[in-house]
């Protein structure tokens, strides 16, 4: 199946806008574009930048590769820094994850407390080690963010935060921009259907007064809630004597006749926008069924019928 991968955004009923990143002094990666770089850089570890030990080889090690020691070396871009770089795909089954650089496959890099992406590093019972580890953040605030949320007014606070569920819950980690009509935050956020409040002033939870889609929440109030999502496009080439090409799945509940496809040059087209997840689905050629014959992925349904699958993350 050839999917073509625009991002597209569907905000149930609402708008948001574009802002700048409030910068914060994360260490140990960066993310660019579809990338995850990891970077060591000696001076920021004193441990290892005074221990008297030649920096033969670097590794990142972490909960995405079940802190191995050895497996993700670095390269060595100059005698203080040493770069991994990673597909930022492989990073969005969770918000977050820990890791540390370790040397030599001996020596871990110890951050400071300087850092704003440290956690206590924790021994296998939940004990603190008086030590930490570094977090890397797939869902993270950029100028170049697919989402930007927005509060107006509430111009006296001194300080808003972005809390749902893409960082679960946390109540420090998406400090929002003061602008003339009220605050703002851009992130950048995989597909998937998320919940949110605001936090005014440290004690205030709101949910967005702009935002008509919202969720009763365990306490009894409301939750906003989002549905981002990608633009995925469905194509079955040839057939072109056809009359009819229909795209039906779960995604439409099987209709027979709702997704007509488009005949556009060699191929019948339609572009349909998906949450987050996996779906099935097959193609409708003149009243017969069939699969899509350039996706290799298969699975059967509950009643034992052979569908194509979408992943779409």
């Amino acid at each position: 199946m050839s999917i073509k991968t625009n991002i597209l955004l569907s905000f149930l009923g609402f708008l948001f806008l574009t802002f700048s990143i409030t910068s914060q002094n994360i260490k140990g990666y960066k993310i660019e574009g579809e990338d995850v770089i990891f970077i060591f850089d000696v001076n920021d570890y004193p441990n290892i930048m005074y221990n008297g030990d030649t920096i033969d080889y670097v590794c990142v090690s972490g909960e995405f590769n079940n802190w191995a020691k050895d497996q993700w070396k670095m390269t060595k871009v100059n005698d203080s820094i040493h770069e991994l770089r990673k597909e930022l795909s492989y990073f969005t089954s969770d918000f977050d994850w820990e890791f540390k650089f370790i040397v030599n496959g001996e020596h871990w890099a110890e951050p400071s407390e300087d850092f704003d992406n440290i956690v206590d590093a924790l021994d296998y019972k939940g004990h603190r080690l008086m030590v930490y580890n570094l977090k890397l953040y797939s869902t993270f605030a950029s100028d170049y963010g697919n989402v930007t949320f927005r509060l107006r007014g509430y111009k006296e606070a001194e300080r808003v935060i972005l809390s749902g569920t893409f960082n679960r819950w946390d109540e420090s980690g998406f400090l929002m921009k003061p602008t003339d009509e009220g605050w703002e935050v851009t992130l950048q956020l995989r597909p998937d259907i998320y919940q949110y409040k605001f936090i005014v002033d440290g004690h205030h939870w709101i949910e967005d007064p702009h935002n008509p889609s919202k969720i009763v929440n365990e306490f009894g109030g409301f939750n906003s809630v989002i549905d981002v999502q990608k633009n995925v496009e469905f194509r079955l080439c040839d057939y072109l004597d056809a009359e009819t090409v229909v795209l039906s799945g779960d995604f439409n509940d099987w209709s027979e006749e709702d997704y007509k496809m488009t005949k556009i040059d060699d191929c019948w087209v339609y572009s349909k926008r998906l949450s987050g997840g996996k779906y099935q689905y097959k193609f409708i050629v003149d009243g017969e069924w069939m699969t899509d014959p350039e996706n290799s992925v298969k699975e059967y349904d509950d009643k034992g019928n052979i569908n194509s699958v979408c992943m779409v993350k």
